[in-house]
């Protein structure tokens, strides 16, 4: 499932919270793919999904926006937000 990161260089929250996504994205490897996306360099994506704030986390599910917060948060609030959304890893069968 991707999230999308909105950030810029010149934001402090947005830098401090990249440590946050990239605990996140190791820990949910397989299950969520996490791009960041720099609005300097790449505007076009503010008006696409209507960022009007850095740091904002969008979340998409079939190519679609389906949760987002915007600023600063914690990992406990970020892990909350696409919890509902993961797919559980494979449960293997009991042996017999």
């Amino acid at each position: 499932m991707p999230q999308k990161s909105f950030t810029n260089g010149t934001s402090g929250p947005a830098r401090r919270m990249e440590s946050l996504l990239a605990h996140l994205a190791r820990k949910e490897r397989d299950r969520l793919r996490i791009s960041r996306i720099d609005l300097d360099t790449s505007p076009e994506w503010a008006d696409k999904f209507g960022i009007e704030d850095v740091p904002t986390l969008v979340l998409l599910k079939d190519k679609r926006p389906v949760e987002r917060i915007e600023g600063r948060v914690s990992s406990p609030q970020i892990e909350r937000m696409i919890a509902p959304h993961l797919a559980s890893p494979a449960t293997e069968p009991a042996a017999a």
